[in-house]
């Protein structure tokens, strides 16, 4: 491959997005590391940990030979402090790098299919096997340790059957069919990671030193908690269980680990993919109540975003991705 080929906009933003959440990562997890209790759960932690180091270090090396700038991101001097206590348990730790995995995935898949130069295709086509490695690990442990959260229970289908009715799509009025297999594996999925963002709030309302920083976890809370009961319900009618709750794998703490900044980051970056995800889950959906439903939630998670990006702006966290030359603005000079 040519070296003269510069790299795209996908591919920029794609590097871009993974130092900001990888080094977001390697605070997040180094206070882990040092806490944690049970040595399977620190193994995994360590392994994630080593994975994303070794990013920084390779998308660190591609900006240089681009001349371009190397992200902020987050760093352990500034963002961590070491000598705080455990916030978390290593029990939700496990569901914590199960979720966060799953997003691992989606994203590298996301940027091997947005990526052309030869060189970014090997790059994420390897973080992803890497990152599939981890995933395996941690369903494992989950699995002895009995913590992994199934996806509801059906009983297997009898013959192959085709839609012979207009019932199948409707949801608001008269009899609503059974949710299809596809449906309820979008809402247990979504539910998942709702439990995880509650857990994070939860903790880091209980640390956080800005108040309006504190409000807006608060705030999530109770946005979280609404979402996860309205997807719940939803299984209910049909019978089906719901995930686990985490919310008591949360310590007493209240001496922050963590910097304001990085916390407030971690929930807006969680709340943006949680948009696409209720996306994803639409576009499965057949049943039209579930659609509308959906379309509502995405609204809420909408405005909560917007207003968490507001916040990082205004406390001067939010840092900017690179931008497109302003034509208009040289075109004057």
């Amino acid at each position: 491959m040519s070296h003269n080929v510069e790299l795209t906009s996908s591919e920029i933003a794609n590097l871009w997005t993974q130092y900001i959440n990888d080094s977001l990562s390697i605070c997040f997890l180094t206070h882990s590391i040092e806490k944690a209790k049970d040595e399977e759960v620190k193994e995994i932690l360590e392994f994630a940990r080593s994975l994303a180091e070794s990013h920084i270090a390779k998308i660190t090396e591609t900006f240089e030979k681009e001349n371009s700038p190397i992200p902020k991101g987050f760093s352990v001097k500034e963002d961590v402090n070491m000598n705080a206590p455990s916030l978390f348990t290593d029990t939700f730790m496990l569901s914590y790098m199960h979720v966060m995995t799953l997003l691992g995935l989606t994203g590298y898949a996301g940027a091997v299919a947005t990526s052309s130069r030869p060189d970014q295709i090997n790059y994420f086509v390897q973080c992803n096997k890497e990152t599939m490695e981890l995933y395996q690990r941690i369903a494992n442990v989950m699995l002895n340790k009995g913590l992994y959260s199934k996806a509801p229970r059906i009983n297997t289908p009898n013959e192959v059957d085709f839609v012979n009715n207009q019932r199948y799509l409707t949801g608001w009025f008269g009899k609503k069919r059974p949710l299809s297999a596809v449906e309820i594996s979008g809402i247990s999925f979504n539910m998942v990671k709702i439990i995880v963002k509650v857990v994070l709030e939860v903790g880091f309302g209980q640390v956080c030193q800005k108040e309006d920083v504190r409000k807006y976890f608060q705030r999530g809370k109770k946005l979280c908690e609404k979402q996860f009961s309205i997807l719940s319900n939803i299984l209910t009618k049909d019978g089906l269980a719901s995930p686990a709750s985490w919310v008591s794998e949360v310590t007493n703490s209240t001496t922050p680990p963590y910097s304001d900044k990085l916390m407030l980051n971690h929930i807006v970056i969680l709340i943006s993919a949680a948009i696409g995800y209720y996306g994803a889950a639409i576009s499965v959906s057949q049943r039209r109540d579930l659609s509308i439903e959906y379309t509502r939630l995405m609204a809420e998670v909408g405005l909560y975003a917007e207003d968490g990006a507001e916040l990082l702006i205004k406390h001067g966290w939010l840092e900017q991705p690179p931008l497109a030359e302003d034509r208009e603005t040289l075109s004057k000079k």
